[in-house]
């Protein structure tokens, strides 16, 4: 097989690629991302150069990770994001034991002591830290010899235009590792004008004629009052009485102010969401045009860059579709982060 250089990366539930794209900007060469999702095929592939592997990982085998990476010369690294919602907040009570993609995390445990590769990363949500699965996760680590860190990061202090936080775990098997320290001081953060401030104009509903990923959701006539009455960083609260929701006039709506807003030019945004191109889903409203964020700002706002390949050319943009791949995707930025912890341990 070629020869991928000195650190050679497998990306296990690898989406459209926002991990692999941030490791090959620090230096770590991905070779391959396996995911269960066909829709992750074209943007992984084209814009990392990597084979995709359309497999669901309960029946991929140590071996078959062994094959792929090929060099025994290589350092090699096994990095993943085991799909987060069974281990989300609002989904913890009384449902991890029934939801199956709860024992992905130990699928990836097992990969791991089958293939015992030098470097281990992964990331997902917060939350996951508090659950057993993590325990024995990070644990088993410790068993079979490797030296593990694990830290809640706030992406901002990274440098991404969005406020997000991420729990990134690296493990080596020869040294000690660790999560790099933040970049950026608040002064100094990322804002939301710096990367989407100059993309063109356009309104609710339609599409650039250059590029087809700016393309917004139309809104109802309602909705449109509602953005219109919306200042960036307000919330639903200062709409006249009869744009309010009925929901939120109730005692238990009071508190979701985050929902219909408009974003601030001058700070990151709120936490990209699978559904950040829905207006009415959270804060998800430009600061001055009447519409929605596009999917392509979208795109920007997790760390992509402009120019990052979604669907072939000519191909119908799906919105649900899209939304879904860049709100389940590791930010770029985040990627490159634990490249550099890989690249510094070396």
């Amino acid at each position: 097989m070629t020869d991928h250089g000195s650190v050679s990366a497998i990306d296990l539930f690898c989406g459209a690629g926002g991990l692999a794209y941030g490791l090959q900007r620090s230096g770590v060469d991905v070779v391959a991302g396996i995911d269960v999702d066909p829709d992750c095929q074209y943007p992984f592939t084209t814009n990392n150069s990597a084979d995709f592997y359309l497999r669901d990982i309960r029946s991929v085998t140590g071996d078959e990770l062994t094959k792929i990476w090929g060099s025994d010369d290589n350092f090699k690294v096994l990095a993943g994001c085991a799909p987060c919602q069974p281990f989300s907040t609002l989904r913890q009570a009384g449902k991890k034991n029934k939801d199956e993609k709860w024992n992905l995390l130990r699928e990836f445990g097992r990969l791991v002591y089958e293939t015992e590769p030098e470097f281990i990363t992964m990331e997902n949500v917060p939350g996951i830290a508090r659950t057993d699965v993590f325990s024995d996760f990070v644990s088993g680590l410790t068993a079979n010899g490797y030296l593990v860190d694990h830290q809640v990061v706030f992406l901002p202090n990274y440098g991404l235009p969005q406020h997000r936080k991420r729990l990134v775990l690296v493990a080596s098997r020869i040294g000690k590792i660790q999560v790099p320290k933040g970049t950026h001081t608040p002064e100094k953060y990322v804002t939301v004008k710096d990367v989407i401030g100059e993309i063109e104009p356009i309104i609710h509903g339609q599409q650039s004629t250059s590029d087809p990923m700016h393309r917004t959701q139309a809104l109802s006539e309602r909705n449109l009052q509602r953005i219109r009455s919306s200042s960036p960083g307000g919330t639903w609260r200062e709409w006249p009485e009869g744009l309010q929701l009925a929901c939120h006039k109730k005692e238990t709506g009071k508190y979701y102010a985050s929902v219909y807003g408009r974003m601030e030019w001058d700070s990151p945004s709120p936490t990209i969401t699978t559904q950040f191109y829905n207006y009415g889903t959270g804060r998800f409203g430009h600061p001055e045009q009447d519409r929605a964020i596009s999917l392509r700002e979208g795109s920007a706002l997790q760390g992509f860059p402009l120019d990052y390949k979604f669907v072939p050319s000519g191909e119908h943009i799906t919105i649900d579709k899209i939304g879904r791949l860049i709100g389940n995707a590791v930010p770029p930025v985040l990627g490159a982060v634990i490249g550099e912890s890989i690249m510094n341990a070396l």
